[in-house]
């Protein structure tokens, strides 16, 4: 295994230089020019300041250039530091602030935020991919003058800190070493059938670590990415997949939703072999859609966390008889639960998943708090646990099922409901094709049970029928209070629904069930 996310490069770059490495939908650059445009951008790193340990961020969307701008910063010895290229100015400031970034590289969209928000960064460079002001660097330029080989990077030097989704509360940054994305890319290869001959396709941003380890692993393979800056038009997404001749498709559901046997524009892929999905659970319907849509494909259930990447797996051999497991354990990691007293419950009862491995982050950038509050120490110096705070139940073989987060459980009436279980329910009905749980706050009960709801193409939901559908198969506690549809459910950059924008929605547009 590589020391360091730096070696996988140098490999890459000395073993198949001519290959393609990265492309998307202007350019594309071997290994080779991956090398010499990385090694040219920490050059000019390196003369803005940038030293081992420093902190680069990327302001950039999916692009060859976004990925020359992290391989360049580990190039350099620095840590990359991804964020969305929608990035308000306010929270730019405040992120640039608190990671002591010594460097920012950005889109030319996102320069007018960048300046403002760099404005109160002492010694702050500012790189820009497209033409600079008289107070920015041209990336461009940086990239082709004389490459610098930089320092030697070891395994246990920072290389990247990746900010949460901010889902339920402030983001906060998951440090990681060279060690931690060198073992996750390791163990998620273990697993997943992926080779030299792959070319993948992703509209996962880099800023997250789904999308970050497409890269990562793409480069330790050898293999050829080919980014988008999301999903966009669903023509213009299945050009992309028949032209590049596409195997590998990483998705989350939000993703799925586009691919449907029934729209006549969606012909089978039959060049795609490889799904994986994560970031939330797959509706049984969903899966059978996208059987029909990639005839030949492969489905990787998947579960993790901005914390560690990558937690469990589902065998596909297994998908059809545990369609709600997220599966066991990637290789060379242990997971187990824990119930509120730190014991292992009984199987099938619920406990809170604690993981254990060389993937586990070293503690969120600047914020001991919340760190000493989700790493807790092992058995022996040194050795540190993750609490996932997500609730679980496993089975008898030991393959886990996910059942909510901790703060997304819902108590009504002093009864815990799990909106996952809602959300299947719901599901299963006729014409939704979307649907999301949250709990509205109640004078009387507390909490009480909402759903959101996203109906299919040209269809207008029946809510009586969803009511008697819940009814039927749900306890009286769990059935929701209110029903809300929507066009589209509101939505984080990871491609997570937004559940605390949903918690604000007025209860007076709600569709009361009872």
């Amino acid at each position: 295994m590589p020391a360091s996310v730096k070696e996988d490069l140098i490999a890459g770059a000395a073993t198949w230089p001519g290959r393609v490495a990265v492309a998307d939908s202007r350019r594309r650059i071997t290994y080779a020019e991956l090398w010499r445009c990385a090694a040219g951008l920490a050059a000019g790193l390196a003369s803005c300041g940038v030293r081992r340990g420093d902190r680069v961020a990327i302001v950039m969307r999916n692009s060859v250039e976004c990925a020359i701008a992290v391989y360049g910063t580990v190039v350099a010895g620095g840590c990359f530091v991804v964020l969305d290229v929608t990035t308000p100015e306010h929270r730019l400031a405040a992120l640039l602030a608190k990671t002591g970034a010594k460097a920012v590289v950005c889109d030319e969209s996102a320069v007018g935020r960048v300046r403002a928000a760099a404005a109160g960064v002492d010694h702050l460079a500012v790189v820009v991919n497209g033409t600079p002001g008289s107070a920015e660097r041209s990336m461009a330029e940086l990239v082709e003058g004389q490459p610098f080989g930089g320092p030697s990077v070891i395994s246990t030097d920072l290389a990247a800190i990746v900010f949460t989704s901010g889902s339920t509360g402030e983001p906060r940054g998951a440090t990681f070493l060279h060690r931690n994305l060198a073992f996750v890319t390791s163990s998620v290869l273990g697993y997943l059938p992926l080779s030299q001959a792959d070319r993948t396709l992703s509209v996962l941003p880099l800023s997250h670590t789904y999308g970050l380890s497409q890269l990562l692993m793409s480069v330790r393979l050898g293999a050829a990415l080919h980014l988008r800056p999301g999903a966009g038009p669903i023509g213009s997404l299945l050009r992309d997949l028949r032209q590049q001749a596409i195997t590998v498709l990483p998705g989350v559901p939000t993703l799925w939703q586009l691919f449907r046997p029934s729209e006549e524009a969606v012909d089978p892929l039959p060049d795609v072999r490889v799904l994986t999905n994560a970031g939330a659970a797959l509706p049984v319907s969903r899966v059978n859609d996208l059987c029909g849509v990639f005839p030949s494909a492969t489905l990787y259930a998947m579960y993790g966390q901005t914390e560690c990447g990558r937690i469990s797996f589902l065998p596909p051999d297994l998908l059809a008889s545990r369609p709600d497991s997220v599966g066991v354990a990637i290789p060379g990691t242990q997971v187990w639960l824990e119930d509120e007293l730190g014991r292992e419950p009984p199987t099938g009862e619920l406990g809170e998943l604690v993981v254990r491995g060389d993937h586990v982050m070293q503690g969120y950038w600047a914020d001991p708090e919340a760190t000493a509050g989700k790493l807790v120490a092992g058995t022996w110096p040194g050795d540190r646990r993750l609490r996932t705070s997500d609730l679980f139940r496993r089975d008898r073989d030991g393959f886990l099922y996910f059942v909510a987060r901790q703060d997304d459980v819902i108590t009504t009436g002093g009864e815990k409901v799990a909106p996952l279980e809602v959300e299947r329910v719901l599901c299963e009905a006729a014409g939704v094709a979307e649907a999301v749980v949250v709990g509205a706050t109640d004078a009387v009960l507390g909490q009480v049970v909402v759903a959101h709801l996203v109906p299919g193409p040209g269809v207008e939901l029946d809510l009586h029928a969803l009511r008697r559908h819940c009814r039927d198969r749900l306890e009286v506690s769990k059935v929701p209070r209110s029903l809300v549809v929507h066009q589209a459910l509101p939505r984080l950059s990871s491609g997570k629904v937004d559940r605390v924008r949903l918690v604000d929605v007025d209860s007076h547009v709600a569709v009361p069930t009872a």
